[in-house]
C-alpha cells in the first residue's frame, strides 16, 4: 500500500486494486440506497393513500412499517418501528375534522432510514434505531400539516365541482376527483423522497461519532420505548384497574428476564 499514496488518481486506481475494490463497493453502495430510496417513496405514497382513499387500515404503522422492511429485507426491523409509532400515536384518532400526526410516514421514515444506515455503518443497533425514532418522529407532525394544506385544497375543488355539477359536467367532477387523490399521492411520496435521503446522510455522519455515554443512552432509550407506549395506550382505553395489572405483568416478565439471563 505504500505505492498506493503517491500518484494521481487514475494510477491508484490502474496499480492498487485495494482502492479500486473499495470505490466500486462505495459506488455500488450508493447506487443501492438511491435505488431503495425511490421504491421506498413509489410504495410508501401508495401507503400513504390509504389515510384518504382506501381507509383499509394498510396504512397503520404496525401494517405499513413492516411492508417498507419487507421490501428492504428486514421485515423484523418494520415491526419494531411500527409497534413503536403504533403506541405513541394511538390516541390520536381523525375524528370530525381533526387530523392527527401522520404516523405513517413516521413509521415509514424510521424504518427506511434505520435499515439503510445499518447497510452503510454495517450493523444495525438498538441505538440507532432510537435516533431514527428522535430524528423522524418530529417530521409525523409537519408531515400533518402538510395534510391540512391538501384538505383545505380539496374544499377548494369541492366548491368548483358543486359548480360543475350544476353544470352537468360529469366529466370535470371526475377530473377534480383524480386530482384529489393524485395529490394525496404525489406529496407523501415526495414527501419520503426528500427527506429520507437527508435523514440518512445525517445518521450515517452523525452516529459513528457520538460518545460512548450517548450511545448508551440510546440503547437504554430503546427498552423505555415500549413502555411509553404502553403507557400512551393505557390513558387512551382509560379502564379502572390496567395500571396495576400492566404493573404487574411488567414485573414478573422482569423477573422472568433476569432469571433467563442468570441461567
Amino acid at each position: 500500500m505504500a505505492a498506493c499514496s503517491q500518484g494521481k488518481t487514475g494510477r491508484l486506481l490502474r496499480y492498487c486494486p485495494e482502492v479500486k475494490v473499495l470505490t466500486d463497493g462505495l459506488t455500488v453502495k450508493a447506487n443501492t440506497v438511491i435505488l431503495n430510496i425511490i421504491i421506498v417513496s413509489v410504495a410508501g405514497g401508495i401507503l400513504c393513500l390509504d389515510r384518504v382513499v382506501l381507509q383499509a387500515m394498510i396504512s397503520r404503522p404496525i401494517v405499513a412499517a413492516p411492508v417498507i422492511g419487507l421490501i428492504l429485507g428486514d421485515p423484523y426491523t418494520g415491526l419494531i418501528a411500527g409497534a413503536f409509532i403504533e403506541l405513541f400515536w394511538i390516541d390520536q384518532l381523525p375524528i370530525g375534522a381533526y387530523i392527527p400526526p401522520n404516523d405513517t410516514l413516521a413509521a415509514i421514515l424510521i424504518t427506511a432510514s434505520s435499515i439503510e444506515s445499518a447497510h452503510y455503518l454495517g450493523n444495525l443497533s438498538q441505538g440507532l434505531i432510537v435516533l431514527a425514532v428522535l430524528l423522524f418522529l418530529p417530521l409525523g407532525i409537519l408531515a400533518r400539516k402538510m395534510e391540512l394544506w391538501l384538505c383545505q385544497g380539496n374544499e377548494k375543488l369541492a366548491d368548483v365541482a358543486l359548480s360543475d355539477a350544476a353544470r352537468g359536467d360529469v366529466r370535470s367532477i371526475a377530473r377534480k376527483h383524480l386530482t384529489a387523490i393524485l395529490k394525496a399521492y404525489l406529496f407523501p411520496a415526495a414527501f419520503i423522497l426528500v427527506t429520507l435521503p437527508i435523514g440518512i446522510a445525517l445518521m450515517t455522519w452523525a452516529y459513528p461519532r457520538l460518545a460512548d455515554w450517548t450511545i448508551r443512552g440510546l440503547t437504554l432509550t430503546y427498552s423505555l420505548l415500549p413502555l411509553i407506549g404502553t403507557a400512551v395506550a393505557l390513558n387512551a382505553i382509560n379502564i379502572r384497574g390496567t395500571v396495576p395489572v400492566f404493573c404487574a405483568v411488567f414485573l414478573v416478565g422482569t423477573v422472568i428476564i433476569r432469571f433467563i439471563r442468570v441461567i
